[in-house]
């Protein structure tokens, strides 16, 4: 005898509260609305040798920006 008619029996049984359930809500849930990224607003630093770098100097590249400070 097949097992699947049992296992799907089982599958529903356990599928049915949650389909009955309906919706989550959302509001409860305290979502928040994510905001797309804005871009990095132009401005220029030093490098290791002391030339001044532009951030538009890297326009379509990818940015990786190491921030080191002592507390």
């Amino acid at each position: 005898m097949s097992r699947w008619p049992a296992a799907a029996f089982v599958a529903l049984a356990l599928l049915l509260p949650v389909v009955a359930a309906g919706a989550p809500d959302f509001a409860a849930l305290s979502l928040q609305r994510y905001d797309a990224p804005k871009p990095a607003p132009a401005f220029t630093l030093p490098d290791l040798d002391g030339k001044k770098v532009q951030l538009a100097d890297h326009k379509g590249k990818v940015v990786l920006l190491f921030y080191w400070a002592t507390w």
